[in-house]
């Protein structure tokens, strides 16, 4: 599973630092056209993976994951190859749409992991399972920039498609899935989707964490479709694609070194704190983006935020394994995959009106701030549920 989260994360990655820059090859548009087109056709995708995420993720836990795996490498492959063949906005805007029906690939492993690791080592694992899709991030963007600048956009995502398709075929013949029985044991039983629903509702703590998913990636995604425009803003366009390549993959370096250790961390000492530790670094360290002057410092900055916000996605998926019962975590993170994808569409959307309007800093101004501001929410939420009910009982157990 690891090798195939690298090469369909390593797929996605080499094709997202210069969408910007494909559509201009389209006909001569304006920069604020250019800005704003390229924030909806890279969160277009999620709109239709938002609506799509809970049935997939109620299909795996009534007919097993491995299916749902290669549907989705082999959608996700078909529509990055048709993405070659475009030649107007809208095209490839219908693409990106169709893209989203099968974009679950890498929440559907973890949700698949998840369910067949044991909840007190979940973190540890999720987290070394995601320095797969890390590495794959990592590599991405810089061979999809040297391949970009040497044969062209076009015939990148065509060679995209060719990685894209391997990783269905590697789930295929090299994964082998256990299969969970139902009982009426409360971890095993089968539930309807307003229990699941309910079970959410019901628990506070596990809300916010599936609504703070979508904070997140509106935050992180925020800069992702004018990151190049950013790099070409304060480099220059000499080697354009490559250099927007490496400030894509500095944040994937800083995820891949601390992944595995915030999911330990949090194994040890509890989810939630390493969350809510990592949402206000993560709001600290995005805030000096809008001063930097030369692309080093943005690249510096790119890699401690894949520091701060890399050890969110396992603590995250980890608490979810300990919160909800077994035979109802498929579509728990399904929801919670909904959430992270109406963030994916949000935040580009955001983050291209923001620039067109007021500029690149304003970017940063206000991703910085909704990271902080998920933060206060998740410790306060945390403290009033969880901290001090634990810590009332334990002072009147400690009394009597």
């Amino acid at each position: 599973m690891w090798f195939a989260n690298f090469f369909i994360a390593a797929s996605m990655t080499m094709i997202l630092p210069f969408i910007s820059l494909y559509i201009e090859t389209f006909g001569t548009f304006s920069d604020s056209y250019v800005q704003s087109w390229s924030g909806w056709i890279f969160g277009i995708t999620f709109v239709s993976a938002f609506i799509f995420s809970p049935m997939w993720g109620r299909f795996g836990d009534k007919y097993g994951r491995k299916k749902i795996l290669i549907i989705s490498g082999l959608g996700l492959g078909l529509s990055v190859l048709l993405m070659g063949f475009a030649t107007s906005v809208w095209q490839l805007f219908l693409l990106r749409l169709f893209m989203g029906i099968f974009t679950g690939f890498i929440p559907t492993s973890q949700a698949m992991i998840a369910t067949q690791t044991p909840k007190k080592i979940a973190g540890s694992v999720l987290g070394t399972l995601q320095t797969g899709s890390i590495t794959g991030s990592l590599a991405g963007p810089l061979l999809g920039g040297a391949v970009a600048d040497i044969f062209g956009y076009a015939t990148t995502f065509r060679w995209t498609s060719i990685m894209v398709f391997l990783s269905a075929i590697i789930v295929m013949f090299g994964i082998k899935e256990l299969k969970m029985s139902f009982s009426d044991d409360e971890e095993y039983k089968r539930y309807s989707s307003k229990q699941v629903f309910l079970h959410i509702v019901r628990h506070p703590v596990l809300l916010i964490v599936m609504l703070i998913s979508m904070l997140v990636q509106v935050a992180h995604f925020s800069i992702q479709p004018i990151l190049s425009l950013y790099v070409a803003d304060i480099h220059g366009t000499a080697s354009i694609a490559l250099f927007s390549g490496m400030a894509f993959s500095a944040a994937g370096l800083g995820n891949l070194l601390m992944a595995k250790r915030w999911g330990r961390i949090g194994d040890r000492i509890g989810y939630v704190r390493i969350m809510i530790f990592l949402l206000f670094m993560a709001g600290i360290v995005y805030f000096p983006g809008a001063f930097v002057t030369n692309i080093w410092q943005l690249i510096v900055l790119r890699f401690l935020l894949g520091i701060s916000i890399g050890g969110i996605i396992p603590v995250r998926i980890a608490y979810i394994r300990q919160e909800a019962p077994l035979s109802m975590q498929g579509e728990v993170l399904g929801y919670n995959t909904s959430l992270r994808f109406l963030g994916n569409v949000l935040g580009p959307a955001l983050g291209g009106m923001l620039a067109g309007f007021f500029g690149f800093s304003a970017v940063f101004f206000v991703t910085s701030g909704l990271l902080v501001l998920s933060g206060i929410i998740m410790l306060v939420t945390w403290y009033r549920h969880e901290y001090e009910g634990k810590y009332q009982h334990a002072f009147s157990s400690h009394r009597n």
